[in-house]
C-alpha cells in the first residue's frame, strides 16, 4: 500500500522555489532586502503546493517529474494556476480504456452512477451525524426529512438511463443537501451562515473556506489519478472541458461530503477559524488572509493522518490515501479485475 507522504505549502506570494544537490530551496526577501533560505530534503515530499506568483525554477520543476512528486501552482488567494506533469505514467492500454469508456454512454454511466451514488450516501451520513451529535441545536425534522429524501434518491439512482438523468438526480440531491447545510454551522453564525453554494467568486465566508479545500482536494485526486496511471482530464461523470480535470472532479465528488464538508464544519464550529480572517472585495468575492489560510492548510494536513478502516479494501488507512485508493480501484475496474468500481461510503 502505497504510504502517505509530506505536502510543502508554500504560501509566502515572494516566495521563490529553486534546486539544490537534493534539496528544494526556499528563498524569500524580507522588508529589509535581506534575503531568508529554507532548504527541505526532495525525499521527504510527496507534493509541492505553491501560493506564489514567482515560481521555480525549471531544474526543480524537472526534479519533481524524474521523483514523481506533485508541483501545482495556485494564486495566493487559491485559484488554481496550473500542474506540472512529466512523461504519461501508467499502462497506455489502461489510457486507451479509460478513453473507450468515456466515450460509450453504456460504459461511463456505471462508473458515474457509483461516484454520485458515493456522493448521495456521504452527504446523507453528515446529516444524520448532525442529529445524533446535535439534536438538540438542530431542526430534527427538517433534517430527517432531507435525510429520507437522499435515501430515495439512491435507490432512483439504478434507474438512470442517461448521464443527463443522473446529473438531474445528483443536483436535486445536492439542493437539498445544501439547504440543510445553514443549520449544521453551530458557532460563529453572524460571520459563518450558508444560503447557497457559490463560487468564481465565493459570496460568502462558508462558501470561501469550501472553495478553497475543494481546490486542494482536487489537486489531490488529479495526482492520485496520474499516480496509477490515468487520465485526469477525461471524465465519466463530467464531460470533457479543455482545461478541466473532469475525472478528479468526478472522483472528488463521493470524497467531498467526507474529506471538505466536515473539516469546514469543524473548523467554523471549533473556532479554528473565525471571521476577522476573510475579506469581501469591492467585487462581491471573499478572500482568506495568510493566517486563516495557513490554519486551514494544518487543518487539512492533520485530518488527513486521521484513520479509517476502508469498507472495500477492510483495511486501515489515512484519510489522506482516499483519493488514491479509489482511483487504484477505478484502475483495477478499467483493467477488468472488478466487476464494478466500488464507491467509497463513510460508515
Amino acid at each position: 500500500m502505497k504510504q502517505l507522504g509530506n505536502v510543502l505549502y508554500v504560501t509566502t506570494p515572494e516566495a521563490f522555489l529553486s534546486l539544490e544537490g537534493e534539496n528544494v530551496v526556499i528563498k524569500k526577501e524580507d522588508s529589509q532586502g535581506s534575503t531568508k533560505t529554507t532548504r527541505l530534503p526532495l525525499h521527504n515530499l510527496e507534493n509541492i503546493v505553491c501560493f506564489t506568483w514567482q515560481g521555480t525554477s525549471p531544474a526543480l520543476m524537472g526534479a519533481c517529474v524524474e521523483r514523481n512528486i506533485g508541483l501545482t501552482f495556485l494564486t495566493p488567494n487559491g485559484r488554481f494556476q496550473a500542474r506540472v506533469s512529466g512523461r504519461i505514467k501508467g499502462n497506455v492500454l489502461l489510457r486507451k480504456k479509460q478513453y473507450e469508456f468515456s466515450e460509450s454512454e453504456s460504459q461511463s454511466l456505471p462508473i458515474a452512477q457509483s461516484f454520485v451514488l458515493g456522493k448521495i450516501a456521504n452527504s446523507r451520513k453528515v446529516l444524520e451525524r448532525a442529529i445524533r451529535d446535535h439534536a438538540m441545536l438542530v431542526d430534527v425534522n427538517s433534517l430527517t426529512s432531507s435525510s429520507n429524501f437522499l435515501k430515495e434518491t439512491l435507490k432512483a439512482i439504478s434507474t438512470c438511463a442517461s448521464t443527463a438523468d443522473l446529473m438531474g438526480f445528483e443536483g436535486s440531491a445536492a439542493k437539498c443537501y445544501f439547504g440543510e447545510f445553514d443549520q449544521l454551522i453551530l458557532q460563529q453564525r453572524e460571520d459563518f451562515f450558508f444560503k447557497q453554494r457559490n463560487r468564481r467568486p465565493p459570496l460568502d465566508n462558508m462558501n470561501a473556506l469550501l472553495s478553497f479545500l475543494y481546490t486542494l482536494l482536487t489537486n489531490e485526486s488529479a495526482s492520485a489519478l496520474e499516480t496509477v496511471g490515468l487520465d485526469p482530464y477525461i471524465g465519466f461523470l463530467h464531460r470533457d472541458r479543455p482545461g478541466r480535470p473532469s475525472l478528479a472532479l468526478d472522483l472528488m465528488e463521493e470524497l467531498r461530503p467526507v474529506m471538505v464538508d466536515r473539516l469546514a464544519l469543524s473548523l467554523v464550529n471549533r473556532k479554528q477559524v473565525n471571521g476577522k480572517g476573510f475579506t469581501q472585495k469591492e467585487s462581491g468575492g471573499v478572500l482568506m488572509d495568510d493566517e486563516t489560510r495557513k490554519a486551514v492548510l494544518v487543518a487539512w494536513q492533520e485530518r488527513k493522518k486521521e484513520e479509517i478502516i476502508h469498507p472495500y479494501l477492510k483495511e486501515k488507512i489515512p484519510y489522506g490515501l482516499l483519493p488514491h485508493v479509489q482511483s487504484m480501484l477505478l484502475a483495477r475496474y478499467l483493467r477488468g479485475d472488478l466487476d464494478a468500481y466500488p464507491p467509497f461510503f463513510w460508515n
